[in-house]
């Protein structure tokens, strides 16, 4: 019977950082959710000089399309099942240097992934070479912040096309 308290003693105590964390997260989801010009809790991960934005910042920038491009550097599965921009160009993050001379310099570029990380390295990438980077910015934070998304369906598969079937012969 100790063994069993002691063994659910340790479980708890292993799972207490876990629950703090989720605790944590959902506070900063609600949090975003409520203030559009929400800002970020310090990121350690986050150690890219591309600024990351929030919904207002990227909201503002969407206000003159004529002068921005959307650069989404997620893989085509991370487009259909977490959605995306209505309006994008889409650059796989290993292809992005051997694509620089696709993108117009004469553009404020902002660049996605799904949680901006991937997208704050493109964004000290496309500074080194030059480009008016505005920030990074994650989908799915910019979901959380309250802004709209559009999922992009995957389109259902076509049924084969029936071929008529050779005829039987019957044997009597």
């Amino acid at each position: 019977m100790s063994k069993i308290l002691a063994c659910a003693a340790l479980a708890l105590v292993l799972a207490t950082p876990f629950a703090n964390a989720a605790e944590t997260n959902k506070a900063e989801a609600s949090a975003a959710t409520a203030d559009p010009h929400y800002t970020y809790a310090p990121d350690p991960r986050y150690t890219y000089k591309t600024q990351r934005l929030n919904r207002a910042e990227l909201d503002a920038l969407f206000a003159k399309p004529e002068s921005l491009l959307v650069l989404d550097i997620r893989r085509p599965d991370e487009l259909t099942t977490i959605g995306g921009f209505p309006v994008y160009l889409s650059i796989q993050v290993s292809d992005l240097e051997k694509s620089l001379a696709y993108l117009p310099k004469d553009r404020t570029i902002v660049i996605v992934s799904n949680r901006a990380h991937r997208a704050g390295a493109a964004g000290d990438l496309l500074s080194g070479h030059g480009f008016k980077v505005a920030g990074a910015i994650g989908v799915q934070d910019y979901a959380e912040q309250g802004g709209t998304i559009t999922k992009i369906e995957k389109p259902a598969p076509q049924a084969a096309a029936a071929t008529p079937a050779a005829p039987v012969a019957e044997k009597r």
